[in-house]
């Protein structure tokens, strides 16, 4: 007996140091925004304090104004190529929303879809633009069809580019296709070891699901997501956030007259086409481009081609 308590406290000796070892070779300290200035603060960007944050805003070109707005676990960087063609002709602002990106987190720890539309509209107050077109991607873009339902008056138009619908993550034959990243953050002890075991690997991870072209994954793609997601307290609101994810209703938007242009990677793992097709029943003068060798951020895997559908829209009602 006496042996067999000796090998047990052995075994659970080495388990605990195997398991130190393993916590400390995945632990990730918090980055000061300071230090990530350097690499992601440009030179179009600053800050502007609002009610419930210091928003991280990048603003380009002029004319017809173009609110950019990012989804989950991204930052206003995921719209540079984009940016590049709408400086030309519009006045482009794109946004790190609150507990992403330099922004960090917001003073209420509320991340929800109105939330953020709500802060988005005290955004566009700040820069005095009364009408505007606003553009979002996954998250993104239910904060922009949420601000289009609060204030449609406001909106000249909108693209929805992979946009969250009703925060089902079903697809059409309703089985679940909820994103890993999501499913593991809902359980607490998973979500409270997030909040400062991250290694790089499971970005990388992430960036698999996300993206169809995995050739588009450099190593400097994972660390601008990888590090800004470790800049202070980014990780934190991300648990709050998931943990705050509502179903949303959709049902208002077949009222709405909003001019929209739908964009979606017919290779998105996240959010299913099908989800785009939701969109259409209930906005049927809404457009519809559908990209075959693009993923869950088509505005970032394949810039070039996305963008021109944009243009056009953009063109079609500036006017209006």
């Amino acid at each position: 007996m006496k042996r067999f308590k000796n090998i047990s406290l052995w075994v659970l000796l080495v388990f605990s140091v195997l398991l130190l070892i393993t916590v400390g070779s995945f632990y990730r300290s918090e980055l000061p925004v300071s230090e990530l200035e350097a690499d992601y603060f440009t030179p179009q960007s600053r800050y502007i304090q609002l009610s419930d944050a210091k928003l991280h805003i990048r603003q380009r070109g002029s004319g017809p104004h173009v609110l950019l707005i990012h989804g989950s676990f991204s930052s206003l960087h995921t719209w540079a190529a984009w940016e590049d063609s709408l400086a030309q002709k519009y006045n482009t602002v794109s946004v790190d929303l609150p507990g992403h990106g330099l922004t960090g987190p917001s003073i209420s720890q509320v991340y929800t879809l109105d939330q953020y539309a709500n802060l988005m509209f005290e955004l566009a107050d700040s820069l005095k633009w009364n009408r505007f077109f606003v553009a979002g991607n996954s998250m993104g873009g239910g904060v922009s069809w949420k601000m289009a339902l609060k204030d449609p008056e406001r909106i000249r138009g909108m693209v929805l580019v992979d946009a969250v619908g009703d925060m089902r993550f079903t697809d059409e034959n309703g089985k679940s296709v909820k994103p890993m990243i999501f499913k593991m953050i809902e359980n607490k002890i998973i979500a409270k070891a997030f909040t400062r075991l991250s290694p790089r690997f499971f970005t990388k991870m992430n960036m698999n699901e996300v993206f169809y072209d995995k050739q588009k994954i450099t190593p400097e793609l994972v660390d601008r997501y990888y590090l800004l997601l470790r800049r202070e307290g980014n990780r934190d609101a991300t648990v709050k956030r998931i943990n705050q994810t509502q179903t949303q209703d959709m049902s208002g938007l077949k009222n709405l007259k909003t001019p929209t242009l739908i964009i979606w990677g017919k290779e998105d793992r996240w959010i299913p086409l099908g989800t785009a097709d939701r969109f259409l029943e209930l906005m049927p003068h809404a457009q519809l481009e559908v990209f075959e060798n693009a993923g869950h951020v088509p505005m970032e895997e394949i810039p070039a081609e996305t963008v021109q559908p944009v243009m056009r829209f953009l063109d079609n009602f500036k006017n209006e």
